[in-house]
């Protein structure tokens, strides 16, 4: 049977987080929006709070922000994710309002997921409890990561993709929509119900795609807790990400003592990672000397971006396509059930295109 539409909102019928999510979305602050819509800033604050709008002051905030009157209708009200648990790769070059707006497609996307949980079963979230101490060492680390390998029963070797494996154990993986300003890089949080992860669509680049994604699940398993945006907690996540893709004992003896850009682009094949990557890997792992790794960067850097050897389009998530899919090959009305969870149509859209891809789709076991 497929679900019932919803009845019109009325000014009766609203809800105010839905405005804030909305208004996020577009970028604008309170004082913008108010300006738009001819009232003052408390104003919109107030309507945040719960406070009914006029239907004229609705009519023009649904006009400013491009949402349905639907979409602001009481029912399932989404769960703002704070951007002070949101661990963003990019957080001192980009603004707030830009934060602010990428996770407001977050959470839509994760009240996507419980409308469409009604219908199927997602994967359950399977991420380690790793029981770690307060300082994180570089073999805590290690251990960290060779812990969610055996977790997740990972053969020796190049992990397969990242994006579907963190897919397979419960995590909601989204490319960045067209829209969301180009500045915000990877980021992810477990604020809501599921862990999230965000990466970014300007890397469209099958080895930088999978550290990325190896790095936010770093942040996943290390961070939970922890103040996102230091140096150091993002040097924590890259430690991770380089033992989970290139675990020490297996790639040691593989990686070359001197600048061998044959041997580096042999092992950037096998291992899936970016020829930097290796390089970090082998200094850090004592394979390269400080004067050898200064070298080998200046060369990267002469090569520029993208670098020489490419693996192929990066990683993208199928998840939430594939549901998608999967309602709508057993005849359920996908349109209805965002109704149904007043959710906009165009936007479900441009967050499930954002990640689309014409390749073959891993079936999850």
């Amino acid at each position: 049977m497929n679900p019932a539409r919803p009845h019109s909102v009325s000014a009766s019928d609203f809800d105010g987080t839905r405005l804030t999510v909305a208004r996020r979305l577009q970028g604008l602050t309170k004082a913008e929006l108010a300006r738009s819509v001819q009232v003052t800033p408390t104003a919109i604050a107030q309507y945040e709070k719960g406070s009914r709008p006029t239907q004229s002051v609705l009519a023009q905030m649904c006009l400013t922000l491009g949402m349905p009157r639907d979409f602001f209708g009481a029912g399932a009200t989404p769960e703002l994710l704070p951007a002070s648990s949101a661990h963003f790769r990019s957080l001192r070059s980009t603004t707030s309002k830009a934060r602010e707006q990428v996770l407001a497609y977050g959470e839509l996307s994760l009240q996507l997921v419980d409308l469409i949980a009604d219908y199927i079963d997602f994967p359950p979230v399977d991420l380690p409890e790793l029981g770690l101490p307060e300082q994180l060492t570089a073999e805590v680390i290690e251990n960290a990561a060779s812990q969610l390998r055996t977790h997740w029963g990972l053969e020796p070797g190049p992990v397969p993709s990242i994006v579907q494996l963190l897919e397979a154990h419960g995590v909601i993986v989204l490319r960045l929509p067209g829209r969301a300003d180009p500045r915000v890089d990877a980021l992810s949080t477990w604020a809501g119900k599921r862990p999230l992860v965000f990466l970014s669509r300007s890397k469209e680049d099958k080895a930088r795609s999978r550290f990325d994604g190896a790095h936010e699940l770093g942040h996943l398993l290390l961070h939970p807790d922890t103040e996102p945006g230091s140096k150091l907690v993002e040097s924590e996540a890259n430690a991770f990400a380089s033992e989970l893709l290139m675990p020490r004992e297996q790639i040691l003896e593989q990686l070359p003592r001197r600048i061998d850009w044959q041997a580096f682009h042999d092992l950037k094949k096998h291992w899936g990672v970016s020829l930097r990557a290796l390089v970090y890997r082998a200094h850090r792992l004592g394979r390269l000397s400080d004067a050898s790794y200064r070298r080998a960067n200046q060369q990267l850097a002469s090569w520029g971006l993208p670098e020489p050897g490419s693996l192929g389009p990066a990683e993208s998530p199928q998840l939430l396509g594939r549901a998608r899919q999967l309602l709508i090959d057993n005849g359920v009305d996908f349109e209805a059930v965002l109704a149904q969870g007043r959710l906009d149509v165009e936007v479900i859209d441009e967050v499930i295109s954002a990640g689309a891809t014409d390749r073959p789709q891993l079936q999850f076991g």
